[in-house]
């Protein structure tokens, strides 16, 4: 655990106050603490299996037998998986498209329904989230008989709108929850200086809530990339995504391309963290 009190070791005499912090932080973590473990076992949990899948993704056997080192997963993945790769390439404009839509959508509610007064206001409220407490099969056999009582074939589109509406709910939560922090003298004071409703909206709110914003967005396109059931029940012919075409392929033995490709996409995971982090460092500090 990093430090806090690093800040102290510098020339300058640190005040009382500060080296009694120091010392009851170094005597707490000498000791045995029970959130330090609960802490470590989470952590074991959650990156342990993750380890282990790029582990046997340079296995060169099929099975869990560790033989020797190679890329020849790697190598396969990249010319000889097309319909894995087809899978991927649905699974991520899906995911994109929905989670813009949601994001623009849920972001646009959440200012709406918190700073208007209108008819049904608390109806809406209520119902809208009802999508996050549903179970995911009722929520897709509902969508399954909509699309067919409206004839719409199903494939990308419909499997498009279903995640928009399941994801649109978690976008709302997490923007409201910012535009409750918001200061509204900040758009006091630039009706005052006569900016007009759309250029509060968009020089003012959107900058002030864009935490908020990207938040729901990143948890949106995850939620999307990942699910299965309401994804299997609204999908068509040529409409597989990763997680149908991994279960799919559980019949026959899950192939340790699989595991390659999961390498791949927590490195581009990790880049794309990394990036925006420093981005949204930049853009908190430019403000």
């Amino acid at each position: 655990m990093k430090n806090p009190f690093k800040i102290f070791s510098s020339k300058r005499k640190a005040s009382e106050n500060a080296r009694h912090a120091r010392r009851l932080w170094v005597r707490k973590n000498k000791n045995f603490s029970f959130s330090n473990f609960v802490l470590y076992l989470t952590i074991f949990f959650l990156f342990v299996p993750l380890l282990v899948v790029i582990f046997y993704s340079f296995n060169e056997a099929k099975d869990t037998n560790f033989t020797r080192f190679s890329f020849v997963w790697y190598e396969k993945l990249i010319m000889d998986s097309l319909p894995l790769w087809q899978a991927l390439w649905n699974t991520v404009l899906v995911a994109i498209t929905s989670s813009i839509v949601a994001t623009i959508l849920g972001s646009a509610a959440a200012i709406g329904i918190n700073w208007y007064k209108f008819k049904g206001r608390n109806y809406i409220q209520s119902i809208g989230f009802l999508p996050m407490v549903l179970p995911e099969v009722i929520m897709g056999v509902s969508m399954l008989i909509f699309f067919s009582w409206i004839k719409i074939p199903l494939g990308l589109f419909t499997i498009f709108i279903a995640h928009t509406t399941f994801c649109l709910p978690f976008v709302y939560l997490m923007v409201s929850s910012r535009v409750d922090e918001f200061d509204y003298s900040i758009i006091e004071a630039s009706h005052d200086l006569g900016a007009t409703e759309i250029q509060t909206l968009f020089k003012v709110i959107i900058p002030a809530i864009f935490p908020g914003i990207l938040s729901g967005f990143m948890m949106s396109v995850t939620m999307s990339m990942e699910d299965y059931v309401i994804t299997s029940l609204v999908s068509g012919p040529g409409s597989t995504t990763l997680p149908l075409y991994v279960y799919s392929m559980i019949r026959f033995g899950v192939s340790p391309v699989i595991n390659a490709l999961s390498f791949v996409l927590v490195l581009i995971i990790c880049i794309l963290t990394i990036i925006l982090r420093k981005s949204l460092k930049s853009f908190a500090a430019s403000r």
